[in-house]
């Protein structure tokens, strides 16, 4: 039993000194985790930057010289000359409202002319007679003196049938519908054949030139608005298409919108422009110098946006992670309103890559 024992207690002890052997040796060998190597990314110093203040609006393009076609006598369309598209000229005729009835009735005016001037030539020749007979002492004064009256009563009577005959002509010429000045031919809603009247839309004729874009203001910022205020007419993707400045400010609020209308003229080149066309217009309230920083440089996490800023520590240079504010864009840039002051060294590039505290590299 005794030997038994010692047998038990040297198996034992044998084991325990080679678990102590193991450990001792892993412990030798383990190798240790190598330095994280820094990252080289490119940095941007930030600095002040022109930064507009603006507001942007839907502005509506509209040309000085658009004109509704409306005839000014009813009657049936006999003639329609142009198509929708068409350029005419100033003074071309467009459409034919059927004159005949009206024709008739100059007609049966010049006839009524032609009768006064009768019984006016005719009276003025019994004048001259009265009055050679008056001055022979063959006739009374009397007589002569109603030879005046009917001639001077014929006279008004033909200068009467002549304005009315010049009159009824002019309303004639409202049967042939002209081009006001020199444009394109809108739609047509009307065919031949049918009954218009002055409140009938026939066309329109509009041309792409003087054209001014319309904006309406809020009222809350009336005190802000003023002559030659900055305008920036740009693309709905932001691309500016032409700068200008409002050159009219309306004295009325328009109580449907409760905005006040300002115009703005554009210049650029027409065929990038239609009358009625909706654009996108920026009112540049105030330009002030604030920190920029590129778009690419921004991440956004849960709404908030941040940037990584290149920072100088014990250990070296590391990506800090810093929210910023966020302004309107300058080109390829933020205006940042907060979170970031000039000379802080923006990193670029790879910051999709990094996390808050990681080593870098700036290089230029």
């Amino acid at each position: 039993m005794v030997q038994a024992k010692g047998s038990v207690l040297i198996s034992f002890g044998a084991l325990l000194f080679f678990l102590v052997l193991l450990t001792s040796g892993c412990g030798k060998t383990e190798a240790k985790q190598p330095a994280a190597q820094p990252m080289p990314v490119k940095t941007q110093t930030i600095n002040l930057s022109p930064v507009p203040k603006v507001d942007e609006y839907v502005a509506t393009v509209k040309s000085r010289r658009s004109a509704s076609i409306q005839p000014q006598v009813d009657g049936v369309l006999t003639r329609i000359l142009v198509k929708s598209g068409d350029h005419v000229h100033a003074g071309q005729v467009l459409m034919t409202i059927d004159p005949l009835k009206q024709q008739a009735t100059v007609d049966q005016q010049r006839s009524t002319e032609t009768q006064k001037k009768a019984t006016l030539d005719y009276n003025r020749r019994e004048l001259d007679r009265q009055q050679q007979l008056y001055q022979s002492g063959v006739s009374s004064k009397q007589d002569y003196e109603l030879a005046l009256q009917a001639f001077d009563n014929s006279k008004a009577d033909w200068e009467s049938s002549t304005a009315a005959r010049i009159t009824q002509e002019r309303q004639l010429s409202y049967y042939n519908l002209t081009a006001p000045f020199d444009g394109i031919v809108g739609d047509i809603p009307v065919h031949l054949g049918d009954y218009v009247s002055p409140q009938t839309l026939l066309t329109t004729v509009d041309e792409n030139a003087e054209l001014e874009a319309y904006i309406y203001i809020p009222t809350e910022r009336a005190g802000d608005i003023r002559m030659g205020l900055p305008v920036q007419i740009v693309t709905s993707t932001g691309e500016l298409i032409e700068s200008t400045k409002i050159d009219f400010i309306s004295q009325q609020v328009d109580n449907s919108i409760q905005g006040i209308l300002v115009k703005a003229p554009i210049h650029a080149s027409l065929d990038r422009f239609r009358n009625a066309q909706l654009v996108k217009a920026r009112v540049v309230w105030s330009t002030a110098p604030a920190p920029t920083v590129p778009v690419l440089a921004i991440t956004r996490i849960g709404g908030q946006s941040f940037v990584y800023v290149a920072t100088q520590t014990d250990g070296g240079v590391v990506a800090k992670q810093r929210a910023v504010t966020l302004g309107d864009t300058v080109g390829n840039d933020y205006a940042v309103t907060s979170g970031l002051k000039p000379g802080d060294q923006v990193i670029v590039s790879g910051i999709q890559f990094l996390i808050d505290g990681a080593p870098v590299h700036p290089i230029s």
